[in-house]
């Protein structure tokens, strides 16, 4: 992209470990097995937790839908 920036290391824009370098299906896989309090430490002090662990898995689900 034309002015597109590496974000620097401290960035607060930067993905979350949990995020990182996932692919769809992967990323999906993770959710489903989350629980409450794995979903509070891998998203504190984000604004995916708005989602709720419920809807997270819910979208998840849609993923594996969407890929076969």
């Amino acid at each position: 992209m034309k002015f597109s920036q590496a974000l620097a290391e401290a960035s607060p824009f930067r993905a979350r470990e949990f995020i990182a370098g996932k692919n769809a299906v992967t990323l999906a896989t993770d959710l489903l097995a989350l629980d409450q309090a794995a979903l509070s430490a891998a998203f504190r002090r984000s604004p995916m937790k708005r989602a709720k662990l419920a809807g997270l898995k819910r979208n998840a689900a849609a993923v594996f839908e969407n890929v076969s």
